[in-house]
Parts: structure tokens; sequence; C-alpha cells
């Protein structure tokens, strides 16, 4: 039966490999067309390339939309979903870019250059989301821990690129009388382009083989150019150097083949992209400093400060000295300890008392960083239409105006200037902003890409409708590049508002405008209205950001009396901006009015008000007694009761450490003052001792760090790092997630053969798949209830990933159970999970591996989701979940 099954499968897995080949031959039919598209001058052409490339472009469209439905990971289906987009988008924009081109050189008029460029942009644009489409559709796993930035995904996108690349530079190379600046060369020159951002994430060996192999190329296609330049390509000499080329193009082929199994064989972790995600491994580092975890965690550390270091850049004084002082300290601790390792005192008491404060250092950079993110989205975003309405308006000036060019000039450097720092701002919030969403974090850091790519081509199409203003292509052509910069800046914007609290955004908006107030008052008291005038327009921008942020979260709710505080707040806030502009144009016209003055104060102090009504209405301080998160506080507090009899067992408690710590923060939230201590002394009994602090059973398991051939334990470590924070009492959602730590912490010693049988294995991974769904089902159960939809919608995609991964693992510890043979009792290797003993059982194992980290790290992002989604539920929900910490974050 077992080889029944399998053939089915090869038979089954045969097939879908066969259909993707099929869509893959029609994006490659599309990505020929797209080659050629820079050589077409005539409308005639266009007219026949535009008949070719349709229905290609249909197929595809209709065929990748099939296949997004059948794809089970989700995240695949996503970037199908936004690349087919993508690619509809940019298809009539490149038609009509292609057309102004040869409108241009038709006439022999100036811009040809510009054209082309914005042409050649669009091409580049088509042709990387169909790489990705391709990519994509060959994925038959999803990593939850790969990153678009990991080195590895970026050295095989790479390698993709370069392959589409590879047939149009050798037909270049055997054409003898092929001319400079073609298709052809610019392929050869791309593919060094890709072969260097491979060798850049290589590992050192390969690093310098393919940097010289591309240096060769280089040297002898520029030698080629110019024989070829000469009329001279039909030469022995020049003949000789194209083979040359050819032989090194598919050396460096070789050699990036070679860089990338090595890499992958290397297997070495590197930084991750986030500060939370940085946090996390340098936390690793500071638990157990001794352990050699191959610089990782100082690498981290040396990130954070980076990034510490640039967001410090945009901020005033105070605030700017705060962050560099606290980033030199961290550098100082970290180099300090780094320097006690290298030693062989990773485990002294000097090693562990730095550890301990580079821990809490590291959190309060973080949090630091944190809120100058905040203030960077604050200030760069506050107002997004200006810069391209300014520039629009450049464009659309009439010809012969004085200064026309000029001023077209100055408010593209504007613009680009804008561009460039909105970018900038978008890429912190993905690294320090994000929470380490890694969802979030990729969207950001591709929309700052697409703002900065998009930012020049704009500019060209700008400059070609100021010269051709009759040009119906060129108006066009500009309005299709203006509405896609603008669609861009509107994304990052909004995925900076989503990954930014609003609450905290308020509160600094709030603190932004009470700045301009007391500028404005200095431009009153100077007699300064153009001054004035700024001030007054900044404090209304503001606002109304403050406005739309609060609609937003209006949008984002379910729960009706939020939504009506909310809106209340925000109609009120709206009456309050136009008021205080009127009032301000009064000033404005007469700053000696002291009556107007009056009146615009008035006005300001209702507009700050209304601001700070707007936060408090957006803070979300959940009713503790509705929510039982805390419930046992709210009531009337006994008196101390009789010691037990000794016959009876204590039930398990929180400590005492934790009600110290949280009853002080209840009581100021409620505003009533804590209940008086009794005396001392007295007829009262003494109070009861504390119950002893929580137990876990797998305290014992993850007592010691697992080491670099332990993935598997590694990754039920880093989950029930993730959980032992929280306390487990009356939350079901971290007693399931410690659970099946536990439960994969014993699935590692199965694997590793410390005791067991293949049925314990078999019988280990079914309990696993049980205690995932279990995790979901709690999870969706929170999700239902949940009134905020961002965070509902987050809870769910995170879980719905569970009970596929729990299966699959079920399925693959049988496979490897299976591959075992006749053995009853599993073999012992040596401490490692990773060895295997075929080929077969070998690929069986890594499978098991991903498949476990992948689960891990599902269940991980449900806890953190589950946290956040529990502070919106429902008042009436009744679910009782507490999420208590055990200890103070720094005593990790």
């Amino acid at each position: 039966s077992r080889g029944i099954l399998q053939g089915t499968s090869s038979l089954l897995l045969c097939f879908d490999e066969s259909e993707v080949r099929k869509i893959i031959r029609e994006c490659k039919k599309v990505l020929d067309y797209l080659a050629v598209a820079e050589v077409i001058e005539t409308m005639e052409d266009l007219v026949q390339f535009l008949k070719d490339l349709s229905p290609c472009l249909s197929k595809v469209s209709r065929e990748v939309g099939a296949r997004e439905k059948e794809l089970t990971h989700q995240v695949h289906r996503e970037i199908l979903v936004r690349c087919l987009d993508q690619v509809k988008t940019l298809a009539p924009i490149l038609i009509c870019s292609m057309k102004i081109f040869i409108h241009i050189i038709s006439q022999g008029g100036k811009g040809a250059e510009e054209a082309a460029e914005n042409r050649n942009y669009l091409t580049s644009r088509m042709t990387d989301e169909l790489h990705e489409i391709i990519r994509v559709l060959q994925l038959t796993t999803y990593d939850e821990d790969e990153w678009d930035a990991d080195n590895l995904t970026v050295m095989k996108k790479a390698q993709n690129a370069i392959q589409s690349k590879i047939r149009n530079a050798k037909d270049w190379l055997e054409d003898s009388l092929a001319l400079r600046g073609g298709v052809g060369e610019k392929s050869v020159r791309q593919i060094l382009e890709h072969a260097q951002a491979v060798a850049d994430r290589a590992l050192p060996s390969d690093r310098d083989t393919i940097n010289k192999l591309c240096s060769d190329v280089n040297t002898m296609t520029e030698a080629l150019c110019e024989l070829r330049q000469d009329n001279k390509g039909t030469t022995p000499q020049a003949e000789s150097l194209a083979r040359g080329v050819q032989e090194k193009l598919g050396e460096v082929c070789r050699a990036i083949s070679n860089a990338i199994n090595n890499m992958d064989k290397h297997g070495a972790a590197q930084p991750a992209h986030t500060v939370t995600g940085r946090l996390e491994q340098a936390q690793r580092w500071l638990s157990h400093p001794d352990r050699d975890d191959h610089g990782l965690g100082q690498q981290a550390i040396a990130l954070i400060v980076s990034e510490g270091k640039k967001v410090a850049d945009g901020l005033p004084g105070v605030q700017r000295a705060e962050i560099l002082t606290l980033c030199d300290q961290v550098d100082r601790l970290s180099r300090q300890l780094s320097d006690l390792c290298r030693r062989g005192m990773g485990n002294s008491p000097q090693a562990q008392e730095i550890a301990r404060t580079l821990s809490q250092k590291l959190h309060e950079l973080k949090e630091k960083i944190q809120n100058a993110v905040v203030n960077r989205v604050v200030e760069d975003f506050v107002d997004i239409a200006t810069p391209l309405k300014q520039f629009t308006d450049a464009v659309h000036v009439p010809e012969g105006t004085p200064g026309r060019d000029v001023n077209f000039n100055d408010k593209a450097a504007a613009l680009s200037e804008w561009s460039t720092r909105a970018a900038r701002t978008g890429r912190m919030v993905a690294a320090g902003g994000s929470g380490g969403n890694k969802k979030l974090a990729e969207s950001l850091v591709a929309a700052a890409g697409q703002v900065e790519s998009l930012t020049p081509q704009l500019v060209n199409a700008g400059r070609i409708r100021l010269n051709y203003m009759e040009s119906k292509a060129a108006d066009e052509h500009f309005d299709n590049l203006r509405m896609q910069y603008a669609d861009s800046v509107a994304r990052i914007r909004n995925l900076c508002d989503e990954a930014t609290d609003s609450a905290h955004f308020i509160k600094i908006s709030e603190e932004q405008m009470q700045k301009h107030t007391i500028l404005c008052e200095d431009s009153i008291a100077r007699h300064e209205p153009q001054k004035m005038v700024e001030q007054t327009t900044a404090i209304a921008r503001l606002g109304n950001r403050v406005l739309q942020v609060a609609k937003q979260e209006a949008d984002n709710s379910e729960d009706p009396e939020f939504i009506a505080a909310v809106n209340h707040a925000a109609d009120n806030l709206q009456a309050a901006i136009t008021h205080m502009v009127q009032d301000a144009k009064a000033v404005a016209m007469n700053t000696h009015n002291s009556a107007a003055v009056s009146r615009w104060r008035e006005s300001n102090r209702a507009l700050l008000n209304a601001v700070g009504q707007v936060r408090r209405a957006v803070t979300v301080t959940p009713d503790l007694n509705n929510l039982h998160i805390h419930d046992d506080w709210d009531r009337e507090i006994p008196p101390p009761p009789p010691p037990a009899p000794l016959t009876y067992a204590l039930p398990p408690e929180e400590p005492s450490f934790q009600q110290q710590h949280y009853r002080p923060n209840y009581y100021m939230e409620k505003e009533i003052a804590p209940p008086r201590p009794p005396l001392p002394g007295g007829e009262m009994p003494p109070p009861r001792p504390p119950p002893p602090a929580e137990t876990d059973d797998e305290d014992d398991m993850f007592m010691h760090a697992p080491l670099p051939n332990q993935p598997i334990m590694m990754a039920a470590h880093g989950l029930h790092q993730e959980v032992r924070q929280w306390s487990s009492k009356d939350n079901d959602i971290i007693a399931a997630a410690k659970k099946m730590a536990l439960l994969m912490g014993r699935l590692s010693q199965l694997v590793r053969g410390e005791g067991g049988t293949k049925r314990d294995l078999i019988a280990c991974a079914k309990a696993i798949a049980e205690a995932s769904e279990e995790v979901t089902r709690l999870a969706k159960e929170l999700a239902r209830e949940c009134t905020d939809k961002r965070m509902r919608t987050s809870l769910l995609q995170v879980c719905e990933r569970i009970p596929t991964i729990g299966t699959q693992l079920k399925i693959l510890s049988t496979v490897k159970a299976t591959m075992l043979g006749a053995q009853e009792t599993l073999p012992r290797s040596e401490m490692a999970e990773l060895q295997g003993g075929t080929e077969e059982d070998q690929e069986a194992t890594d499978m098991l591996v991903g498949n476990a980290q992948n689960l891990m790290q599902s269940v991980k992002e449900t806890v953190r989701a589950a946290e956040s989604a529990s502070i919106k539920i429902r008042t009436d929900a009744g679910i009782r979940l507490r999420w208590v910490r055990k200890q103070p974050w720094y005593h990790y």
C-alpha cells in the first residue's frame, strides 16, 4: 500500500508540475515581447507589438488567476494577486510611454531620452513582476521565517533574472554586426549587475570568484563594443572576444549556482530585518553569552544601534542627544561583553552583569526608536498632496510664461526631496515601528522602493509634457504616471498609519500643534502675518491628519460605543479646525487687532482640547470588570483567611509579586485609592504566605539552550521563551501554546533517538496536530469577539495556517518513521536532528525540520496577535483571558 500511495502522489505531483510549466511558458512569451519593446520606433511596429502582446498577456492573466485559487499557502496567493494586478495596471501605461517615445523621435524633438527612460522603467517593472510570478509558481513550501530581503531569497531572485537574460546576451554576442547599445548588450550589463548582487551576499570564497569573473566579462565586453563600434565586429579578434565573453558568462552562471548552494548548505542565520526581530536575536545571545552564536547576537545589536543613529538624525537636539547617548552605551557594553566572551569569560559574574545591563539598555533604545519613528510619521506625512500639486501646476504653466523652466526645476527638486524623505521614513517604520510584523514591514519596504523609483520617471514625464503642451499622448502619459505616484504615496502613508499606534500618533501631533502655537504667538507679537499664516496652516494640517486617523479608527472598529465616541470627538475637531482657520485669517489681516487675536487664541485652545478629546476617545482602556482580566482585584478584598489545615494542598495561584506589581496600575486607572493595609500586630492572624510560583513541566526540558544542530528543539525553545513571560492561569491560549512547545521538544528528543519508538514518534506528531487544532480554535473564538477589523484579520491569517502545518507535520513524521524500516526503537544520532541515512531519508528530515520551525513561528505569531486582540473584544463576550506577565521583561 505504501508503494501505491507513493506512486499516486508522484503522479499527481508530476501532473501539477507540468501545469505550472505551461503557465511559465506563457509568462516567458510575455517576457520575450517586453525584451524587444525598446527597439520599436514606428507606430506600425507598435500596433503589431500590441497585437502580439495582448493575447499572451490575457492568457497569463487568466491562467495565473486560476492557479492562484488552487494554492494552499495564503502568502503565495497574495503575492500572485499583487503581481498580476501590477502587470495589468502597468501594461497600458507602457503602451502609452512607447507611443510618446515614437511621437518625439518622429518629430526629431527634444525629450527622446526622457521618454526612453520612462519606457525602459515600465518595461523593467513589468519584467520584475513577471519574474516574481514565475518564482512563486514554482514554490511548493513556505518558510515563516523567510523574508524577501534574506540573502538566499535575493540571490535566487537574481539568478532567475540572469537566466531570463542569457538568451538575449548570447544572441548579441553571436551577431558580429550587432551595434553598441542594443538589447543584447544591455542584457550582458544587467547580468553583471545581478551577479554583483549575488556576490555581495555570498560567502567570502564565492564572492571573490564572482567578482573576478564579472570584472573579466566587463573588460572583454568593453573591448568588443569598441571593435564593433569601429565596424570591426567580423574580425578574428572580435569573434574571439565574443566567444570568450560567452564562455565567461557560462562560468558566471555556474559560480552563482555554487554560491547559492553553498549559502544554503552553510545555513548560517543572518540578522533580522526589524528592530523587534534583532532584539530577540540579541536576547538569545545575552541569555547565554558563553555560547558561540557565530557573532549573530552582536551583529543584531550593531544593527539596532545603526537604526537608532539613523532615526536620531531627524530629531530635535534633546531627543537626538538622548538616543545617541543610549546608542553609545549599548555599543560600549556590547564590545565589553564580546571581549569577555573572546577571552572565555562569557559565564563569569561580570559578563552576566553586563548582559543584564545591556538587555535593559536595548529595550530602552527600542522604545526610543519607536517613539522617534512616530515623530517622523507625524512630520513627514502631514501633507502628501502639496508637493505633487505644486509640481503638476508647474507642468501646466502656459508656454512663454517668464521663469517657467526655473519654476519647473524647483518644483521637481522639491518633489524629489520629499519623495526621498517619505521613502526613508517608510523604511524606518518597517525596521523600527512595524513591531516585527513581516507582511507590514515588507509592504512598507516595497512601497518605499516604488516611490523612490517612480519619482524620476514622473519628473521625466512632466518635462515631456512641458515641452509638448499640445500633445494628447504626452498629457495622457503624464497623468498615468502622476496617478501611479499619488497611489504609491497614499499607500506608503496608509501603511505607516497602520504600523503606528493611533493614540501615540495623536499625542505626538498634539505636541507638534502646541509647538506651532508658541511660534504663532511669537509671529503675532512680532507682527509678522506671513509667518503666522504658515504656523496656523501647519496646525490645521496636523488637525486634519488627526481627523483622518480618527476616521480610520472608527471605520476599523465594530464596537458601537467606541465608534460613537470617536465620531463625536471627530465632529467636534472638524468644527474646531474650521473656527480656528477663520479666526486666524482675521488675525492675518491685522495683527494689531487684539479682539481678533483673543478670538483666535480661544478657538485654537478649543482645537487643542478637541484633539485631546479624540486622543482619549481612541485610547483603548478596557473595562477590566467585563473582560474578567483581573476580576479578583475589583472585588472587595476579604480579610486574610485562617491558616489552612496541613492535610489540604493549596490550589495553585499567581505569585503575590504579580498582584503587588499590577494592583497599583489598576487602582490608578480607576482613580480609587488602594485599601489601607492593616496595622501591624493586633489579634488578627498573620496573612497567608504567598503560594509557590507557577511552575511548568517544560521548564526542565528548556532549562538549557539548544545546540545549533538541534533546529526542532531551537524552534520549540523559541516558542517557550515567547509564552513563558505570560501566566497560563485563566489563559487557555498560553496553556495550549506551552503544551505545543513541550510536545515539539519531545519530538526533537525522539528524532535524536533519546528514548522512544516509531509508535511514540507518530503519537507525538499526532498530539502536536491535535494541539494545533486547539490553538486555532481558541484564536478563532477570540477573533470572532474582536471589534478591531485589522487585528481580527491579522489573528485569523496567522492562526489559519496552523492546522495545515500541523497536519503536514503528522504526515512527515509518519514518513520519517517509515524511513527507519524494520527498526522499532529509534536510533540515537549524537544530539543531532539533521542527520539522515539515504537521500530520501535526509529529504524527509529536512522537510520535517522546516515544518516544525514554521509551526512554532505561526503559534508564536498567533500568541502575539491574540494578546493584541484581547484588549478589543466585545464587552459582553464573556471570554476569560488574563494576560499577566510573570516577571518584568528585563528578567528574561
